[in-house]
């Protein structure tokens, strides 16, 4: 049950921060400003999207592995038990 939060609030999270980043391009590409100074500042923003997005992705990837090792432990842990017994 824990865990189906957890997955929840990190696909919240991170449709959230799609969003954001999509909303923010939008406003870039409606901004008043030089075509050279928006593309500027579009692929700044987009560099640390990708960046952001890289460190979630890892973040996850590290939580999974960690789910899955102490699962993989106590599942050991019972079947040695249930053996021994």
């Amino acid at each position: 049950m824990d865990y189906d939060h957890e997955a929840h609030s990190m696909t919240f999270v991170s449709g959230f921060l799609l969003g954001a980043m999509v909303g923010a391009g939008i406003a870039l590409l409606a901004a008043p400003e030089a075509g050279m100074r928006t593309r500027k500042r579009i692929r700044r923003v987009a560099g640390e999207f990708r960046d952001s997005a890289g460190d979630q992705r890892e973040d996850l990837a590290e939580g999974v592995k960690d789910r899955v090792d102490d699962d993989v432990r106590g599942a050991r842990k019972r079947f040695l038990v249930k053996r021994d017994a």
